[in-house]
């Protein structure tokens, strides 16, 4: 329910749609704040997109080195073994090419030199899609609202539209071959969903890929059973049968 003018109206959610992969997309990227952030939000819609064949390469703005561990390492040692760490989950869904820009965990920006960044990467990989966080915060869920991932998100829908696709914007990349590519469409995790992806089949592979962080999940007590529960809800917010299980995107086309 909602208020409009002093009075209540009610505010219908998006229907959300089911996922049916029919070869509209070839190569994927997924652009993300933190190592696992990618795995928590979408490594089973990965795994049932490189099972399809789908090319999927990852960018990580930050190596995690603020990661929340009771280490006593470095910040240079934790974000090589959260590098590490992000590269065998990759491999559990298919996933070979990864990249880290190198920011600093806990103070990433939605600036033009992010946008350049990511422009860049989109120009060169030309993905079908990219996947990437939502630059909203969730008044709900406050760890989904990173900062880090609000600003991700926010400049990487901004190397979508209007950067990489922009002949003017960033001309020394032009100057460097790296020319104009259009993304048609963008996955958003963590908000408001209009787009569910079956991952049953693919569950085994998200818990997998989670596994591998360990330096975050520890030794894992109870994560199968909360991805499953959380998989649970989205399937059934999207009219799915029962038994089945999903990730939820906000999907949005850019042309």
């Amino acid at each position: 329910m909602g208020f409009v003018n002093g009075e209540v109206s009610s505010m219908k959610k998006p229907s959300i749609d089911v996922f049916e992969y029919t070869g509209q997309f070839k190569r994927v990227l997924c652009v993300v704040a933190h190592p696992d952030d990618i795995d928590f939000g979408a490594s089973g819609t990965i795994a049932y997109l490189t099972s399809q064949g789908c090319e999927v390469a990852y960018v990580m703005v930050t190596s995690g080195d603020a990661g929340g561990d009771d280490s006593k390492l470095t910040r240079r040692q934790r974000a090589a073994v959260r590098e590490n760490e992000q590269r065998k989950a990759a491999q559990a869904v298919g996933v070979k090419a990864v990249a880290f820009l190198g920011y600093r965990d806990g103070l990433v920006e939605s600036n033009l030199k992010l946008r350049k960044e990511i422009a860049q990467k989109i120009r060169a990989f030309k993905p079908d899609l990219v996947i990437t966080q939502n630059p909203e915060r969730n008044w709900e869920r406050i760890y989904a609202s990173h900062p880090d991932h609000m600003a991700v998100g926010d400049a990487a829908i901004k190397a979508v539209y209007p950067d990489a696709r922009n002949p003017h914007a960033f001309p020394r990349l032009m100057k460097n071959g790296y020319v104009p590519h259009t993304v048609p469409e963008v996955w958003v995790t963590g908000s408001e969903p209009n787009l569910a992806v079956d991952i049953t089949k693919f569950f085994s592979y998200k818990v997998s890929a989670l596994r591998e962080h360990a330096s975050q999940i520890g030794d894992g007590e109870g994560l199968e059973d909360r991805l499953k529960s959380w998989a649970e809800s989205n399937a059934e917010a999207a009219g799915m049968k029962k038994n089945r299980l999903a990730e939820s995107f906000r999907r949005m086309e850019t042309r």
